[in-house]
């Protein structure tokens, strides 16, 4: 639960800095345009929405995780029905994937 409230609340202060792009279209955006440093989609998101986001992120080399629920993801942005967003900041990025996935992270 602690783990969650700490990707929670950085998620919150990434998007009051504007480093958030939040839903598939504006994810796609920046994953295309090099400005992702991470993506996090829902694990209660499409098998579709899923499939594409990995596919894509993949094909440009950037992290993908599934974490927490479309309700959590949207609540601690402040925006309704967003199953997937991007961190634009490298820093942020990074410390959320440490958080989730443990130890150091992987760069």
């Amino acid at each position: 639960m602690e783990k969650n409230k700490r990707v929670f609340g950085l998620l919150g202060i990434a998007m009051k800095a504007g480093k958030i792009a939040c839903g598939t279209e504006s994810v796609t955006e920046t994953i295309e345009r090099g400005k992702a440093n991470l993506v996090m989609i829902s694990e209660d998101a499409s098998d579709k929405s899923k499939t594409n986001m990995k596919f894509l992120c993949n094909k440009n080399n950037i992290k993908i995780i599934e974490f927490g629920t479309i309700e959590e993801i949207s609540k601690a942005i402040g925006k309704q029905n967003k199953s997937v967003v991007s961190i634009k900041d490298k820093n942020l990025g990074e410390e959320i994937y440490k958080i989730i996935c443990g130890g150091e992270a992987i760069g």
